[in-house]
């Protein structure tokens, strides 16, 4: 009773259920119990606990708990699962989810990145070097055209990492340049992180996805500057090949030919939300039948490789929202313990200055990139963050035609910082599918030693964002300003 009464006086009881509802989902998760069911099941628990022993969700600690046995409201604990449910089946946002994976797992079964590796080594790997600047050229074309982070990193892993090996470059240099370059594919639009953002926030996708290009195609030229000085400070970790074959206009050509299929249907999916042709939803569908169409026309596209494709598309997307109900359910029963408002009023009055709050918030989600994947993070904390931004009033610049702008830069701001989550133990997916395809002699400890650059420069690049919004803000009033 002591104890109780002690905590009494420093919380209430809502808010010492919601710092322990996250306390448990974090021990869950180190006791390797599967994020879903992790979410689900401390949802569940804690729903019940108030429903039985409290005055549901509203009651208040005062020194010592008198529980009040109202009993559980089955027919409001039933009627959650519809309002999970049909919050997904409703919205057509999320159609676009399946059809961007379909597109990605499809564009890597079209033969079409091979097709680069081939050519763009020829010209560039005769340079000091020349195989990671191939890696990342790849990366940031398949980022525009994919958004399926598992499957670039595997695929640029596989087709790489080998030669790289072969050539005697550095391991730790070798596998962060893959590393990083896979992930674009989360930024870079179209992205299916974006879509969920989207949704979350309830802003315009097709705004996230033009705020979202210029961000990424700056990561990407950082990514390639500091390959090409390392390359001159350091030559050894990234030599030149000892035999290069001389580069002429047939070279040239093929690297042409190799770059325009995939550039041809950025321009399909992109092109057609930028000229104001297509809703991204509907973009998502021309991005996948021009996929399929990529990869008939390589020779491709078999029954076998459809199957395979619709198969693992429906294992993604799958995955994805089941992640997504149970992050609701969790996020739902955070709410009616009052977690929104306790978030908002511990977070909104942290700092005076509002720009100060923002990198405060920015900070947080860094932090919880070492222990959540970005679909936790962006289904559970963005619709909490969401009441801070808009009471923030920050000046960013709209130009008069973008709807939220602060909250359009506040979401890049973001989904540039989760670019660090796939990199950072213990839970940085693109460290374990590089793993997975990793030659022997190439270790855990060489992805780790060899993402800590690219990890500061992702912060680097999140750093540039924040102090200019309008390359945010600038793109999308341009695309929907008339």
């Amino acid at each position: 009773m002591v104890l109780l009464e002690l905590i009494g006086q420093v919380l209430t009881l809502n808010e010492l259920a919601v710092a322990l509802m996250f306390l448990t989902f974090i021990i869950m998760l180190f006791r390797g119990v599967p994020v879903a069911f992790a979410l689900v099941g401390v949802s569940l628990v804690f729903a019940l606990v108030a429903e039985i022993f409290l005055d549901p969700f509203r009651a208040e600690f005062r020194g010592i708990i008198e529980f009040d046995r109202t009993g559980i409201d089955y027919q409001r604990l039933g009627a959650l699962s519809g309002r999970l449910f049909g919050n997904i089946v409703k919205n057509p946002v999320l159609v676009a989810l399946p059809m961007f994976i379909f597109m990605g797992l499809m564009l890597d079964q079209s033969g079409v990145a091979q097709r680069m590796m081939n050519s763009m080594q020829k010209l560039f790997g005769g340079l000091k070097g020349g195989l990671s600047l191939t890696v990342l050229l790849i990366g940031i074309i398949l980022a525009a055209s994919t958004g399926v982070i598992g499957a670039s990193v595997t695929l640029l892993g596989l087709m790489a990492l080998p030669q790289m090996m072969q050539q005697n470059y550095s391991k730790p240099i070798a596998t962060g340049t893959i590393a990083s370059a896979g992930t674009l594919g989360i930024l870079i639009p179209p992205s299916i992180m974006l879509v969920i953002m989207s949704d979350q926030l309830a802003i315009s996708l097709g705004d996230l996805f033009m705020g979202a290009l210029f961000p990424g195609l700056i990561l990407g030229a950082l990514y390639i500057v500091f390959i090409v000085i390392y390359g001159l400070v350091n030559p050894k970790a990234m030599p030149a090949p000892e035999k290069t074959e001389e580069v002429g206009w047939d070279v040239v050509k093929d690297v042409l030919l190799a770059v325009v299929p995939p550039m041809f249907l950025i321009l399909l999916v992109l092109g057609s939300i930028f000229a104001g042709f297509a809703t991204p939803t509907e973009a998502s569908g021309l991005g996948a039948l021009g996929a399929t169409i990529l990869a008939a026309l390589n020779g491709k596209l078999s029954y076998k490789v459809l199957k395979e494709v619709s198969r693992s598309t429906l294992n993604t997307a799958g995955y994805i929202v089941g992640i997504f109900l149970a992050a609701n359910f969790f996020a739902y029963v955070l709410r009616r313990y009052g977690g929104d408002e306790i978030i908002e009023h511990l977070v909104g009055n942290a700092f005076s200055d509002p720009y100060m709050t923002v990198m405060f918030i920015l900070f947080i989600v860094f932090l919880l990139g070492f222990l959540l994947d970005w679909i936790e993070i962006t289904i559970i904390i963005m619709p909490l963050m969401l009441p801070i931004i808009h009471g923030l009033e920050l000046a960013v610049p709209g130009f008069d035609t973008v709807r939220d702008p602060s909250v359009v830069w506040f979401a890049i701001l973001v989904a540039v910082t989760l670019q660090t989550s796939f990199l950072t133990p213990p839970v940085g997916f693109a460290l374990f599918y590089l793993k997975g395809v990793c030659p022997p002699g190439v270790t855990l400890g060489h992805i780790y030693q060899g993402i800590i650059p690219f990890v500061m420069l992702q912060l680097l690049g999140l750093a540039i964002v924040f102090m200019f919004p309008a390359l945010a803000t600038w793109l999308p009033a341009v695309a929907y300003g008339n």
